[in-house]
């Protein structure tokens, strides 16, 4: 199952954030001295996707897709915007969903795609 994709063609509206995460885990010994390691080898994305002005097929489209994965549940596909690199293991951040509709083709969303370690 794939991220659905706006009307345009586009994933995303602007401003949208992306960043990139490493897991390291830290241990502090007695004498105040470190040692660090990766948890594992990769470092893993997150996406922050702010949708606004969304039309009916786009807000029922970002509905049945949450209803499909289950929020955090089941995985997806999340192909990355900014250099097209197609994730094959990203979940949502949230169990729930808000969708805000204030009028036709006024639909507003806001959701945080994270891939998978």
């Amino acid at each position: 199952m794939d991220f659905p994709v706006l009307s345009t063609g586009a994933v995303i509206q602007h401003p949208a954030k992306r960043s990139v995460k490493y897991s390291t885990e830290i241990l502090q010994f007695l004498d105040g001295s470190e040692q660090r390691f990766r948890r594992q080898s990769k470092q893993l994305h997150d996406w922050t996707i702010n949708l606004d002005l969304l039309n009916e097929d786009e807000t029922e489209a970002i509905k049945q897709f949450f209803e499909a994965v289950q929020g955090r549940q089941n995985s997806f596909v999340f192909t990355d915007p900014w250099n097209g690199t197609k994730y094959p293991d990203c979940s949502l951040d949230e169990d729930s969903l808000a969708i805000e509709v204030s009028g036709e083709m006024r639909g507003k969303t806001s959701v945080v795609v994270r891939e998978n370690p």
